[in-house]
């Protein structure tokens, strides 16, 4: 294990002895999962500007800029939270405040880089004050976030938090109730994994090591446990 990837897991409060296994999944710049000139490009900016001018519901009235998505348009590994926070919504990018930073180290503890992923939120809009979105909020968003789905064609999805879980598996069970278990996608039928959002890691960085746990098998594999 290099020093620098070592530094990432103990950052992360996990013992180095769990990072066995993850050299086989690590991207080069010819990988053909990279980004390309082949990525559906004129979908995506059609996707981006329909959801830049978005008015479908009452968040359009309190944003400073709708958040799209980042990262590797044909990922293999696709990550989707619950909306945009305050540092979200002034960048414009999802996941760039203190759950982002911690977020990005868990993609570089698994052999990756924030760019070789796809980050998305279930809303493209700061709900006020951070709260949960409402259930209109959510449809209306809904159809963005199938789109960047069927675009990306990960071969799994990280949901981060209950709110991503619960929205993508349309379920009211807890992270802890679907932790661990065999999920997918009921549109798509691809994989879903679920594990703790970072920003609840924050404030209870005990539980970090569950979400390595949750997450050892992608290294390994690009698949689920």
């Amino acid at each position: 294990m290099d020093a620098q990837r070592q530094r990432y897991l103990q950052v992360m409060g996990i013992q180095t002895w769990a990072y066995a296994g993850l050299r086989s999944l690590e991207q080069t710049p010819d990988d053909p999962h990279g980004q390309s000139a082949t990525d559906n490009g004129p979908q995506w900016e059609a996707l981006a500007a329909e959801v830049a001018g978005c008015e479908r519901c009452k968040l359009s009235a309190t944003r400073t800029q709708t958040v799209f998505g980042t990262g590797d348009r044909q990922a293999r590994i696709m990550i989707v939270g619950e909306a945009p926070g305050a540092d979200e919504d002034r960048q414009g990018e999802p996941f760039v405040g203190r759950a982002g930073q911690l977020l990005t180290r868990i993609i570089q503890a698994l052999g990756y880089r924030r760019e070789q992923v796809y980050i998305a939120n279930i809303v493209k809009c700061r709900p006020p004050d951070n709260r949960n979105p409402e259930g209109d909020e959510v449809d209306a968003c809904a159809s963005f976030l199938r789109r960047q789905i069927e675009l990306v064609q990960p071969e799994v999805i990280v949901a981060v938090g209950g709110v991503a879980a619960q929205n993508l598996l349309r379920t009211e069970a807890s992270v802890g109730q679907l932790r661990g278990r065999r999920l997918t996608h009921p549109e798509t039928g691809i994989p879903v994994v679920v594990t703790y959002h970072p920003a609840y890691l924050l404030r209870s960085p005990g539980e970090k090591r569950k979400v390595w746990l949750d997450l050892r098998h992608l290294a390994r594999t690009g698949q689920p446990a």
